[in-house]
């Protein structure tokens, strides 16, 4: 037992990793990892431009449960709002909704929802429909305004909830959690499969002594790499073959965009979990630190900040800087708008162009790194 203890002592990366990388791992995830749904980001379209539709803006914007990021004048405005993701749920007010407040009419009032995460929409759309009825429960209780008629006033105008809230749901009118699970599965099979196998593969040869018989032949660098990280490369593309055919014909997920923009865009992807795979394989000089380093820094932290599991909205602000450090979280955005959305490039290269970005400048580093001599 003392021995084992010395080895670690002796062994400061690895008494690093079981010691330090746990902490980080609570203080970070204990902060992201949360269910609550709260910061609602909702475009409002105001079609009344009064003071009572201003009002109802100014509840949604005074909850904690939901932030107005714009306002815009119709409903066809707010489509772009939804499909890059920048809103959740979209607030349609009518022209004559304040006339109609004051008259003690009833008026609808439209909220259209972003299903793609079943669970998130379900719990906003609570929140919303509370907000509305308790607004609506207060503008009965309003003390009656001689000036125009009153429901307070006159019987025959009195009406249980004077604003009816109609609800839309886009994208998985079902919420449908599958739908939202399974193409992020996709991208998390892909993370798994690559970065661990192109980091223990090159910590094999590393372990086993070859790695410098390699050093000496005639390769070059970039030879000597694409060499070992292409046929992962390949093993991913047949991977995405695979998941998209059964998160397709088996689970009935629907494909509503591109096809080959979604294997374009799984290639890029792949890009940048490879590189990462190289980057693991030169801090890591056995197959066991590769592992724990690959999960303990990089694997787990990815799939809890990523917004896989927990909206990146509801993290805390310091925590959703971090998350643009994160390539899953760009690929999400990307294979969810394909897949629920049908969203193409136009709307989704702002996450390739970072993807790209991500994927050279850690391929850069790992390959500098690396102990390959240009022969």
């Amino acid at each position: 037992m003392w021995k084992e203890f010395l080895e670690l002592l002796q062994n400061p990366r690895l008494f690093g990793i079981v010691i330090i990388a746990p902490i980080i791992q609570l203080t970070m995830l204990g902060y992201a990892a949360t269910t609550d749904v709260r910061d609602v980001p909702v475009v409002v379209a105001d079609g009344d431009r009064s003071p009572e539709s201003r009002s109802l803006i100014a509840r949604f914007d005074a909850s904690r449960n939901f932030t107005v990021i714009d306002t815009v004048t119709t409903v066809r405005e707010v489509d772009e709002y939804l499909q890059r993701g920048r809103a959740w749920m979209a607030l349609g007010i009518p022209s004559g909704y304040g006339s109609a407040i004051h008259t003690g009419r009833p008026v609808a009032v439209q909220a259209i929802a972003d299903g793609t995460d079943s669970n998130s929409t379900t719990v906003a759309l609570g929140y919303a429909t509370s907000l509305i009825g308790e607004y609506a429960l207060e503008l009965l209780e309003e003390p009656p305004n001689p000036r125009t008629p009153n429901p307070a006033l006159n019987p025959e105008l009195r009406t249980p909830n004077p604003i009816d809230l109609r609800m839309r749901i886009w994208f998985n009118p079902q919420l449908e959690s599958r739908f939202f699970m399974i193409p992020g599965v996709l991208a998390l099979l892909l993370l798994l499969v690559t970065a661990n196998l192109a980091a223990m593969g090159i910590v094999r040869e590393k372990e086993l002594g070859t790695l410098e018989q390699l050093n000496v032949t005639p390769l070059r660098r970039w030879e000597l790499i694409v060499g070992k990280l292409l046929p992962y490369g390949v093993i991913a593309l047949v991977d995405v073959l695979l998941v998209t055919a059964v998160a397709v014909f088996w689970f009935e997920v629907p494909l509503r965009g591109s096809f080959w923009l979604l294997l374009a865009m799984s290639l890029l992807y792949v890009l940048c979990t490879l590189a990462l795979g190289l980057f693991i394989s030169t801090v890591s000089d056995t197959q066991q630190q590769a592992m724990m380093t690959a999960t303990f820094f990089f694997l787990t932290p990815m799939i809890y900040l990523s917004g896989f599991i927990f909206p990146i909205e509801n993290m805390p602000r310091v925590i959703q800087y971090a998350t643009f450090l994160i390539p899953l979280r760009y690929f999400l955005v990307i294979v969810r708008g394909i897949f629920l959305k049908g969203i193409g490039l136009s709307l989704l290269w702002p996450e390739a162009a970072a993807m790209c970005a991500w994927g050279i400048v850690v391929l850069a580093l790992a390959v500098a790194r690396s102990r390959k001599t240009v022969s």
